[in-house]
């Protein structure tokens, strides 16, 4: 190997030639100070439909950004042809910090996290009372995941015209989340969307449900007619619902005074991800009696100083119990 003295000459330097012709490889990123803010809408095969200001302007993810993936409801700063004319492909280059994120596994023994949603202010768990059955413990999980993940629940029962909502309400009764019931027939006339509308204004709200529960039936009557997606039905046989949303899709509200992410239907929804020390943060009447707990506290144990804080009167029972079988979901089916 040749060595090189105090004083070389650059002639003496050997450098390696760029076959490609281009410039050599950096670790220098720019810093994009022109880059322009946009919102993703949607992601389809490495394509973000992202909105500028007001173009919708098509995108992909620059390689600087490596295995860093953009997702609906992401805050982008984005480069290039911003015009939104047809052809013309602008380039992600810097994902901004999220206020919330919403998180789902396959199932609770996969570790492999799926980013569903990313910055939306409360989860709209849709769930129908009957054809398709509820399941409770999928709401279950549904409010576990929008805890973890600091996004505000809102219940949304449809077909209220088929059975009653009264069994259902009382199981969340002593969890404070807001609600909305609603009838097929208030959904052909207007009258469901007027009311969950009241729930949504000013805010980013995304869908969460089942297959079949009516969930883009609901969005389509909060959103404009042009922005509508297509439905489907339920199989009369199976009593489950056919999957016409297979991606995530933010939409504006009409009237452009909030916006709606209308979420593919779900059979499933994993928790492998959540921490369960998160979850409390939820309880804030139950919280403070946490300081009391052993280390690593499941919160559900002999040990636990949540039954002392309640017995002296800090927090309502029905409220502890509330928390101890959600942080239980893990451990059940969701068909259970």
């Amino acid at each position: 190997m040749r060595r090189y003295g105090k004083h070389t000459d650059e002639d003496d330097i050997r450098s390696r030639p760029n076959r490609k012709g281009n410039r050599p490889r950096t670790n220098i990123r720019p810093k994009h100070e022109e880059a322009v803010e946009g919102m993703v809408l949607t992601v389809d095969r490495g394509r973000l439909t992202c909105l500028v200001e007001d173009r919708v302007v098509m995108a992909m993810k620059a390689r600087e950004l490596g295995r860093k993936a953009a997702i609906v409801g992401d805050r982008v700063a984005i480069v290039g042809d911003l015009s939104g004319q047809k052809d013309t492909l602008a380039r992600i280059v810097r994902i901004e910090p999220r206020t919330s994120v919403l998180r789902r596994t396959a199932d609770d023994d996969d570790p492999y996290e799926r980013v569903v949603v990313a910055n939306a202010d409360q989860l709209a768990i849709v769930t129908a009372l009957a054809d398709p059955e509820p399941r409770p413990r999928l709401i279950d999980r549904c409010l576990v995941a929008a805890y973890d993940g600091g996004l505000e629940p809102l219940l949304v029962l449809t077909k209220s015209d088929l059975a009653p909502a009264d069994k259902l309400l009382e199981l969340y009764g002593d969890l404070d989340i807001p609600y909305v019931v609603t009838s097929r027939e208030e959904l052909e006339n207007g009258d469901a969307a007027g009311r969950v509308r009241e729930q949504l204004d000013g805010k980013i709200t995304a869908f969460v449900g089942h297959s079949g529960v009516g969930k883009t039936t609901l969005v389509n009557a909060l959103v404009p007619v042009e922005r509508r997606r297509q439905t489907g039905h339920v199989n009369a046989v199976t009593g489950r619902g056919r999957h016409t949303t297979t991606s995530a899709l933010a939409l504006p509200l009409d009237g452009d005074d909030g916006w709606v992410i209308d979420t593919p239907g779900v059979r499933s929804f994993g928790l492998h991800h959540v921490d369960p020390s998160r979850v409390i943060h939820a309880f804030p009447d139950l919280e403070p009696g946490t300081e009391g707990c052993p280390r690593a506290c499941s919160h559900d144990e002999p040990d636990c100083a949540l039954d002392q804080w309640v017995a002296d009167g800090h927090a309502d029972p029905a409220r502890l119990y509330s928390l101890r079988r959600l942080l239980a979901t893990r451990e059940r089916k969701e068909g259970d």
